[in-house]
This record gives C-alpha cells, sequence and structure tokens, in this order.
C-alpha cells in the first residue's frame, strides 16, 4: 500500500489557441467563430468586457496584480460567478507556475486574455446585452481568471499492489481533500479522473489479505491517432516543433511560436477550406481528395514545401527578430536561401525534361505562357471589386487568367475606345500594352504640332519627373479597367495596425503597403496613412 497527499496548482490562464481548442471541443466551434465572438466581447458597441484576445500567451504581468481586487469584486456581483469563493486575500502565484510572470512575456505584444478591469463594474448592465454564445465564452474567461487566484486542489492517492499468484495486479484510487480552484469548474472532471484512476479505493492494510470477486478478461485494441479538430489542428501549428526529428533543433524550436499567428491561424484554416483542401466532418476537418493531390505534388516538387519543421524554423528566425536575438537582415537572406534552394530544386527538375508536376501543359506543343504580372494584378483586383472567386490556376495559366478577364471585365466607354484598333475588343495582354501607351503618344504628337515653344522657365519646369499621384486615379467608364493596373496607391500603416488596414483592403508587397485599384482611400486618409 502506498498512500500520497497531492497537490494540483490551477490550469493557466487563456490565449486564443487555448479558447480555439476548448471551445472546438467542448460547444463544437470553428476557430474562426471562437475568433469572431472574442472579438465582440472585446471591442463590440456597449460590450468591451475582456482584454485584447488575439493573445499567444498565457501569462500577465506582475503590474496587474493591483486589478485583482477590482475584478474579484466585479465578477462576484454576478449570479454566475457569486457562488466562486476567492480567499481574501485572493492567492497570487508569481513566475512560471502562477498567472504572473514577467519574463513569460518576453517578445510577447499582448498578455493572456482576462475581463476587463475598466468595464468589470458594468457587467451587470452589459450581461443582457450579450448573445448566448458570448455569455458561454465570458464564462470561460472569467472561469480560469478566478480559479488562478485560488488554492491548490489537494487529493489523497491511494496506489495498491496486490501478488496474485505471483503476477502483480495494480489499482490506484484518488480521494479529494480540499477542491481549491476544481470548485470554480464543477461540472469538469479530467481525462484521468474518468478511467480506473478516479475511483475509490476501500480501506486496505499492508499484508492483507483480499478476496478476488468477478474476475473479467478484456480484450483492447489500439487505435489510430485521431482527426483534427480546428482546435487541435491550432494547437499542432503553435506547436510546430512536435514535427520535428531533430532533438537540438526540437529544443530551440519550443521557443518559437509555431506556424502562423493567433490572428491568422483561423483565416489558414478557412481558406484551405474555401479552397477545398480541407471539409469538416463533425467536429473534425479531414483533407479532400483535390487537398491530398496537392499534398502529394508539393512533397514531389520538394519535401520541404510541405514539412511543418522547415516553416517552424522560419516561423523562428522572425521571433527572434522581435526580440533581438537575430537582425532583420539576416533572417531575410536565410529565408531567401530556402526559397532559391527550393526554386532551383524545381528549375533543375523541368530542365531535366521530366512530367510538369501539375499535369501537360494546355494547348499546342509549345506549352502554355503564364499570365503577366499585370493580369494577374487585375484579376485580383477584379475579384475582389466582383465578390467572386479566382479561378484554381489564374496565376501560372495565361488561357485560365485571360478568360477570368474576359468574362468579367468592363467594357470601355466609347470614348475610351476611339484609339482602339477597329478590330473589336482587345484581349488582356494587348489592352495592357495599347492602352498604356497609345494615350501618351497622342498627347506627344499634338504638343509638337499645336503648342508654341515654352520658354526656357517651363521647359525646366516641365521636365521635372511627376510625383506619384496619391488616391484613385480618375476613371471615365465606372468599374475597373486594364489601364489602372500598376497604380496603386501607397500607404504609411503604423506598426501595429495590420489586420485593420487588410480589412480596409491594404496589401503588402515588396515596396511596403499599398492599395490596389478600386479600394476606396477615405478611411486610410482619415486615419493619415495616405
Amino acid at each position: 500500500m502506498k498512500v500520497e497527499d497531492k497537490k494540483q496548482s490551477p490550469p493557466k490562464l487563456h490565449d486564443l489557441p487555448s479558447l480555439q481548442k476548448l471551445c472546438s471541443s467542448r460547444f463544437g466551434w470553428s476557430a474562426a467563430k471562437t475568433l469572431e465572438v472574442a472579438q465582440e466581447l472585446y471591442d463590440g458597441q456597449g460590450k468591451k468586457i475582456i482584454t485584447y484576445p488575439r493573445a499567444e500567451v498565457r501569462y500577465l504581468p506582475e503590474s496587474l496584480i493591483a486589478d485583482v481586487p477590482m475584478i474579484v469584486a466585479g465578477l462576484q456581483v454576478g449570479q454566475s460567478f457569486k457562488s466562486i469563493l476567492v480567499p481574501a486575500p485572493p492567492i497570487i502565484r508569481r513566475g512560471a507556475s502562477g498567472p504572473f510572470h514577467d519574463r513569460g512575456l518576453d517578445g510577447a505584444s499582448h498578455h493572456a486574455v482576462i475581463p476587463n478591469v475598466n468595464t468589470v463594474d458594468s457587467l451587470r448592465e452589459v450581461w443582457p446585452r450579450l448573445s448566448l454564445d458570448e455569455k458561454k465564452l465570458f464564462d470561460v474567461i472569467a472561469r480560469a481568471y478566478l480559479a488562478s487566484l485560488m488554492p491548490d486542489f489537494r487529493y489523497r492517492q491511494t496506489t495498491a499492489t496486490l501478488d496474485v499468484k505471483d503476477f502483480p495486479f495494480k489499482a490506484t484510487g484518488r480521494q479529494p481533500i480540499d477542491l481549491g480552484w476544481r470548485a470554480a469548474f464543477p461540472e469538469w472532471q479530467p481525462a484521468d479522473e474518468k478511467g480506473d484512476g478516479g475511483q475509490l479505493l476501500p480501506a486496505m492494510r499492508d499484508g492483507e489479505t483480499a478476496q478476488l470477486h468477478d474476475p473479467t478478461v478484456e480484450t483492447k485494441e489500439t487505435k489510430p491517432p485521431s482527426r483534427y479538430s480546428e482546435g487541435t489542428l491550432i494547437e499542432a501549428m503553435q506547436n510546430a516543433w512536435r514535427f520535428v526529428d531533430d532533438e537540438v533543433l526540437r529544443d530551440r524550436l519550443k521557443e518559437a511560436k509555431g506556424i502562423g499567428t493567433p490572428a491568422t491561424r483561423a483565416e489558414i484554416i478557412g481558406g484551405l477550406k474555401k479552397q477545398d483542401f480541407l471539409v469538416a466532418q463533425g467536429k473534425n476537418v479531414v483533407p479532400t481528395e483535390t487537398g491530398l493531390k496537392l499534398f502529394g505534388v508539393l512533397k514531389q516538387a520538394d519535401p520541404a514545401l510541405v514539412d511543418p519543421g522547415v516553416t517552424a524554423q522560419l516561423e523562428c528566425l522572425l521571433d527572434d527578430v522581435v526580440v533581438g536575438k537575430q537582425g532583420m537582415v539576416g533572417a531575410i537572406d536565410a529565408v531567401c536561401d530556402v526559397a532559391l534552394r527550393i526554386i532551383g530544386k524545381l528549375t533543375q527538375g523541368a530542365a531535366s525534361g521530366g512530367p510538369p508536376l501539375l499535369g501537360p501543359a494546355r494547348g499546342g506543343s509549345g506549352g502554355e505562357r503564364p499570365p503577366t504580372p499585370a493580369m494577374k494584378q487585375f484579376a485580383v483586383a477584379l475579384a475582389r471589386q466582383k465578390g467572386v472567386r479566382l479561378p484554381a490556376g489564374y496565376g501560372t495559366s495565361g488561357s485560365i487568367c485571360r478568360a477570368f478577364l474576359e468574362q468579367h471585365a468592363p467594357k470601355k466607354a466609347r470614348g475610351e475606345t476611339s484609339a482602339a484598333p477597329a478590330s473589336g475588343a482587345t484581349s488582356p495582354t494587348q489592352a495592357s500594352g495599347t492602352e498604356g501607351t497609345q494615350p501618351a503618344r497622342k498627347r506627344r504628337q499634338a504638343k509638337g504640332a499645336t503648342a508654341p515653344t515654352p520658354s526656357p522657365k517651363k521647359a525646366a519646369r516641365a521636365k521635372r519627373p511627376r510625383k506619384p499621384a496619391f488616391g484613385n486615379p480618375p476613371v471615365k467608364a465606372p468599374g475597373l479597367h486594364l489601364r489602372d493596373v500598376g497604380r496603386n496607391t501607397p500607404l504609411r500603416i503604423p506598426y501595429g495596425n495590420k489586420e485593420v488596414a487588410k480589412k480596409l483592403g491594404a496589401l503588402y508587397g515588396a515596396h511596403g503597403w499599398y492599395a490596389p485599384p478600386g479600394v476606396d482611400l477615405s478611411a486610410f486618409k482619415e486615419n493619415g496613412w495616405l
């Protein structure tokens, strides 16, 4: 017989990935829905009752210890949390094993998600305005916060080893002594208590003879790993180091934040669903046949393209830049080296005369030319304006991209087509060449024929290069036109406003932030970002 008194500390506070995992298993929510509900609790009109939700650390700065009494008092006013008995004074745990840990926030922009101290006093007025889903999520966040301030869960664990004809049989049991923080989760039972480990053993003594009743032999089998839900998939993306075989590298990558960020992981999964690479099956997400084929194509091209460990290493470089362990130029060079190696491998495969990875080229024997950058740029802008999905292969197939443009591009007004060839509508590639050059050529001819010789002062002024025009270029016909391609509006987006800028239609390219043609610039102007 072995009897031990043990204790268990409260679970950590929540960040966005842990909320998405819990809500996926408990409520069946998608990762995007959890983020949407959390965002509404954070900045919804008349709400604002939690802190910034897109966090990826589960600690708080020690400076927030002073807010503990106010938050606890504000939560316990409501009926939902009145029965949770937080001791007075609350138990404050510092360091890695507690919620308040300054060093745990190194390199992080936001702390764990907790109730907002600035609005907790008005929780009684806000509560009736919350939807059922918002109440569920706030309950999860508030109970985790209160539990972190409560005593440890204490229990007595008994382990009995029985000798049955020289064969040892073991039985374990657990008896609660003090619920402590477990009182904040009355309906919750951990997985290790759902089996035999949570049973209550009868009183026994060492050397005592026990009688065996109704023995049975159970036939069991191992099961393959469970399918990913959106919550566990996000957890796997966050802990991509688990997919790395090198032990030294695994330990190094544990410090990194994995694949993507809290703000982008739900979007990544959603994008794979929209492209029919993933599909939901109940609470799980599984790859489609198309997704498996794409995986095979990419793996054939270069295994690094589908190795989460490689992506984790590149993300780790970026994390090191944030905390000052790595120079920005060095990180960019490392990423470029990986890209160049992959590109070189792909081009070598193409030069060897092997079959193309994506199947035979369409059309004639010479293969198909890819679309021009102007065609691709116009297709993206047009799809955004029309609210339609870009066809698969538009970025690599000139015929697919051209067919999309011919289907959706607006016809030009009569006044704009006077200089076009009389043969009718031009293809996108022809239009991008003729429309960009012909009006300028007509202006030069007119100027040489009719305009008087300018004075030296005016001529010098005329030779100055024009500054790029900010704002949308004037158009005579409604909608987007190929002549607008390339006339992007440069933007100055301050650090920390990435998500807001993307929602307004901004894109990030090799030369920084810009607004593509057709995007409304009024919001950027109001914010001083033009």
